[in-house]
């Protein structure tokens, strides 16, 4: 199997990239394409409308339906406003492991497929083995999404899908899907001594924001007996309101960022249309009574369909047993595997590290959980010779 040292030498260099979602991540993709061609990989890089984002696909092994997907993320959070002791973007030893931005989400397991690559190079003769590496996940999994369009172009069809997220390698099957919203309020103007003579933005706001929270107090009710998943109903979170920039100013624009993650995909439709209804029945006929030109308008940043736990599932079944998994459990957070169960593969999520040291300051991951993932990764390669 392959040594411990080859991994985190992979791992120094990939948390070197500065990948935050809002910057480029090409970089770190044309390193992770030389690597892969080098060990034979007929790989193809996908560039989102900008340029400066890219996906990456690479497969080892025939031109076959029934492939396995070994998926990760590049893109990590911001470190603006958190207090690191360490330099973030290099990989430093500390007590408690290797730390770095994106060390656990999820450079950690891309390093482990790297340092694997050319054992699985070798073990895909019968079946290949993919490599899915996409752009922008924390910002609404946009490079998942593009992805799974150009892979349902192609006659040739993964037959499932193990997505790396930070586990502790433990399997789970199941988890919510995540929607994510920008709404925008536009008012109008004038002095804070004569609100009815504007439409103060910041004020529709919060009343749509409150309307939000209504429902989520409905959804929190009605909670599905079978649920799996922690907390067991649909949640709406409101993350952000902007607006205004001084006392007596009413303000005219203002921004709420908020997201759902649906436990049954079908509420996605229902908050929409509850929301939509309270906006255009509600808000705007009082907006526009004193301003026509007044508006509410609404932008999806991401709508991420959940991984739904299914009696068949043989990602769930093949990782089990090379992990020696006794049950697989559900997760409260998001990630690109539900994208691969809506293309019709079987989907699973394991992958090294503790979703706790996620998006913190001083993230790590632990050296312990590399070889347990090298191990995992090794036996897949048995199974596949």
């Amino acid at each position: 199997m392959t040594d411990l040292a080859t991994t985190i030498r992979h791992l120094d260099r990939l948390v070197g990239y500065p990948t935050v979602s809002s910057e480029s991540n090409l970089e770190l993709i044309e390193h992770v394409a030389g690597l892969l061609r080098d060990q034979g990989a007929r790989v193809e890089v996908y560039r989102d409308d900008s340029g400066a984002k890219a996906n990456l696909w690479g497969t080892f092994g025939p031109d076959r339906d029934g492939g396995i997907v070994l998926s990760g993320h590049t893109d990590v959070v911001p470190v603006e406003g958190q207090d690191w002791t360490t330099e973030p973007f290099r990989l430093t030893e500390t007590a408690e492991g290797l730390t770095g931005r994106g060390t656990c989400d999820m450079k950690g397991f891309i390093a482990c497929c790297l340092a694997m690559a050319p054992r699985l190079a070798e073990a895909a003769t019968e079946r290949p083995v993919h490599f899915a590496f996409t752009h922008d996940e924390e910002v609404g999994c946009l490079g998942g999404q593009a992805l799974m369009e150009q892979l349902a172009e192609r006659e040739i069809r993964p037959g499932l899908a193990i997505i790396g997220e930070p586990t502790l390698m433990q399997v789970i099957e199941g988890h919510k899907g995540c929607c994510e919203y920008t709404t925008r309020f536009h008012g109008l103007a004038g002095h804070g001594s004569a609100p009815d003579r504007g439409v103060n933005a910041v004020a529709f706001a919060t009343r749509y924001a409150g309307r939000l929270l209504e429902i989520a107090e409905e959804l929190r009710g009605e909670a599905p007996s079978d649920s799996r998943f922690d907390p067991p109903w649909t949640t709406i979170n409101i993350g952000r309101l902007a607006g205004g920039f001084v006392h007596n100013v009413i303000p005219e624009e203002a921004e709420l960022d908020w997201e759902m993650r649906p436990v049954i995909w079908s509420d996605k439709d229902r908050v929409k249309g509850a929301i939509n209804r309270y906006a255009d029945e509600v808000l705007l006929p009082a907006m526009q009574a004193v301003h026509p030109e007044a508006g509410i308008r609404t932008e999806t940043v991401g709508e991420v369909p959940g991984l739904e736990p299914m009696d068949d599932n043989a990602a769930r079944d093949l990782v089990s047993e090379l992990t020696g998994a006794n049950g697989a459990e559900t997760v409260p957070f998001g990630t690109e595997a539900g994208l691969f169960q809506a293309l019709g593969c079987s989907a699973v999520v394991c992958g090294p590290g503790s979703i706790a040291q996620a998006h913190k300051p001083d993230e790590y991951i632990a050296p312990e959980q590399l070889e347990a993932c090298l191990g995992f990764l090794d036996r897949l390669a048995d199974r596949l010779g």
